[in-house]
């Protein structure tokens, strides 16, 4: 593989794309799994799909290519969490409603915008569970840029979202404008969301948010080192997922989801050796 890597533009593109994906993805998965949110990347990767799916019956019937498909379903899953919000304050007492909202409505159109479209074909096939070869040089840049929007969001707004994520009230209480800090993770969110769809898969990419956090939590002693637990747990996932895709002709996002769920099993097995 190392060999391909210097030799194929494809494997560089998935390999560098990997990499920062299981960075920013368990980074953003460690906030919403402490806000008990953990849902919305299923949500929001439903909503995705919508917006891909939309993309490609115009281009199918009608001839139009207004946009690449994945941008379509950024901006669906952009829609999609901004909509969350406004549901949320809309059912101030169920606010978890919202999440199943979202991924209903999205499933819905996602099947009606199918349906129209006459079936599924390769591209969508591969949106729905990642592709090595389907990595561009166009989506190595945007993730690289969406890389650098994530992590510029968690340095200037740490403090805010460390609050916001443990205790709403004393955030409120400090000033702390707390729907535009929600607005903004929900936003940021939704941009790995679609972005990560080349690699993991949109059905799969809502593991790559939750599966190392999950395991970090079981091993990690404070909340910055669940942080740094993740972003290491999520690095392995992905890579290990692409070399072992690569070796045995296997489908990436499955192997990475699957070795997430290994290293999850070996962080609780770790956790119940080490206190017995």
């Amino acid at each position: 593989m190392i060999e391909g890597f210097f030799k194929y533009e494809f494997l560089q593109n998935a390999v560098l794309t990997g990499l920062m994906i299981g960075f920013i993805a368990p980074l953003l998965g460690v906030f919403i799994v402490v806000r008990r949110l953990s849902l919305i990347a299923d949500a929001l990767s439903h909503i995705t799909l919508a917006g891909i799916s939309l993309s490609m019956l115009l281009e199918k019937k009608l001839g139009l290519t207004i946009l690449n498909p994945v941008y379509f379903g950024m901006i669906f899953s952009v829609l999609g969490s901004l909509f969350i919000e406004k549901l949320r304050k809309v059912y101030k007492h169920y606010e978890e409603l919202a999440i199943p909202i979202i991924l209903s409505g999205g499933i819905g159109l996602s099947v009606i915008f199918i349906s129209l479209a006459e079936g599924f074909n390769a591209d969508l096939f591969s949106y729905l569970f990642g592709s090595v070869t389907a990595v561009s040089r166009a989506d190595l840049w945007m993730i690289m840029v969406i890389t650098i929007i994530v992590v510029l969001t968690v340095i200037l707004f740490y403090k805010e979202l460390f609050t916001v994520s443990f205790d709403e009230e004393h955030a409120i209480a400090s000033g702390i404008k707390t729907k535009a800090v929600h607005s903004i993770i929900i936003v940021v969110v939704a941009l790995v969301i679609a972005a990560s769809m080349r690699i993991v898969g949109i059905l799969l990419v809502s593991s790559l948010m939750t599966l190392p956090v999950a395991a970090s939590i079981r091993v990690a002693k404070g909340f910055k080192q669940t942080i740094f637990l993740s972003i290491i747990f999520g690095e392995l996932a992905v890579m290990g997922g692409l070399v072992g895709a690569y070796y045995l002709n296997l489908a990436p996002g499955g192997t990475i989801v699957i070795l997430a769920v290994f290293i999850l099993i070996g962080a609780i097995v770790w956790r119940r050796i080490r206190h017995t």
